[in-house]
């Protein structure tokens, strides 16, 4: 009861309360919101309200689209109504699923954030340069600005952080600055143009699953429109008369003959990638290859291949670290502008 009165003699000393309150609440509507996306510091595009996000340049990852698409259109349309009714009508039906599932996977890759690593607020970008200076060092003559790296231990095994100069941050290990981009990406693999994206920790095994069903696909296709193409050649007996019957089936072997080679190189170099738990960025580097007569260790195998499988394709995807959909309050947008104007 105390606590009704004095709630009741703040709003009698206060008889506009309510009206402002009232008018707050009709003018929030008309306010515009910016979402975090909008002003986000990389490269990335965003599409459907920050739910979709994209590499800067999206075109091959479009002509890729339309090649699959186009390939698939053209055998379902001329080859799978002779093969079904000449061989078995499981053909159009295992097609079907082979495109639906290796366009799936595209779209995750491609669409879905990599693993990006947000950057250094204001605050905490000079909390980070505090810790790198040297008291007094400016001084010296003689003074030398410090390695930028930090080392720790995982396993056993000393790793070294790197200091990103655009972001502001000591990259965790395994990650690695996209210049495309223009982001920090954790267990950064490559940045990929045919699907439009970088590939990195959150869409690594949906990049994975995308080269293995398009390699099955492609092997597939080729298969099924090589024996269509053979069939009409034993009741034509001439290749030009198979030619002009059926022009789209030559050339959609054609398009698989000189496609399926580098996806079934690609898919199999990403697998033996996948079973030692490495990543594209780490076999160039020639992170855990032998120096010296000794072979590195790589602390991040998880022991044996299934586990490194289970561990990459099947382990739980980690949450997004960039909040896309969050709306921007005046002080996060005072802070990053102010971040972005000392920095960069």
């Amino acid at each position: 009861s105390h606590v009704h009165a004095i709630s009741g003699a703040n709003a009698f000393h206060h008889p506009d309360s309510s009206t402002k309150a009232n008018e707050r609440s009709i003018m929030a509507p008309s306010q515009k919101v910016t979402k975090k996306w909008e002003i986000f510091a990389g490269r990335n595009k965003f599409y459907c309200d920050g739910y979709l996000m994209t590499a800067p340049n999206s075109g091959v990852f479009y002509f890729t689209v339309i090649l699959i698409t186009a390939t698939c259109g053209l055998f379902f349309v001329f080859d799978c109504p002779f093969l079904a009714q000449r061989i078995t009508p499981a053909i159009p039906i295992i097609g079907g699923i082979l495109f639906v599932f290796t366009l799936s996977a595209l779209f995750r890759t491609a669409f879905s954030d990599p693993g990006i690593i947000p950057r250094a607020s204001q605050d905490e970008a000079a909390y980070i340069e505090k810790q790198i200076e040297v008291p007094n060092s400016l001084n010296s003559p003689t003074y030398r600005p410090p390695p930028r790296t930090k080392e720790v231990f995982v396993k056993g095994q000393t790793v070294k952080l790197k200091y990103c100069f655009t972001c502001k941050i000591f990259r965790p290990p395994r990650a690695s600055h996209c210049s495309l981009c223009d982001n920090c990406v954790d267990r950064f693999d490559h940045h990929c143009p045919w699907v439009g994206n970088c590939v990195g920790k959150r869409n690594y095994r949906f990049f994975y699953m995308f080269i293995v069903s398009l390699a099955f696909l492609a092997v597939f296709i080729f298969s099924c429109t090589t024996t269509h193409i053979v069939m009409l050649l034993k009741e034509d007996n001439q290749f030009i008369d198979v030619l002009k019957r059926t022009p789209s089936s030559v050339i959609i072997a054609v398009i698989c003959f000189c496609s399926v080679w580098s996806v079934i190189g690609l898919a199999g170099f990403h697998t033996y990638l996948t079973t030692s738990d490495q990543t594209t960025n780490e076999d160039i580097k020639g992170s855990f290859s032998s120096k010296g007569g000794q072979q590195a260790i790589n602390p991040y195998s998880q022991g044996n291949i299934c586990l490194n499988c289970f561990h990459i394709l099947c382990g739980p995807i980690t949450p997004s670290l960039i909040d896309r959909r969050g709306v921007v309050t005046d002080e996060y947008r005072t802070q990053m502008q102010s971040s972005t104007d000392k920095y960069n």
